[in-house]
């Protein structure tokens, strides 16, 4: 997973996978959502992040399953 945020137009871009993209949807306005060749999703693009979340403030918690 990749998640990158361009300073200078304001998008967020997070990849989940590295597959080929078949496909690009608009979800709303300002998201954009790709998908591979199964319908599973790939990447999504957010034009206009920093109105649509607080990306100044990120962090990631990997929590450990007991047992494994």
């Amino acid at each position: 997973m990749e998640i990158r945020y361009f300073h200078d137009t304001d998008t967020l871009l997070i990849n989940f996978t590295d597959k080929e993209i078949v496909e690009t949807r608009d979800f709303n306005e300002d998201v954009l959502i790709e998908i591979d060749k199964n319908g599973h999703l790939v990447s999504m693009t957010i034009e206009h992040a920093t109105q649509h979340a607080n990306i100044m403030k990120f962090s990631y918690q990997q929590i450990a399953v007991h047992g494994r």
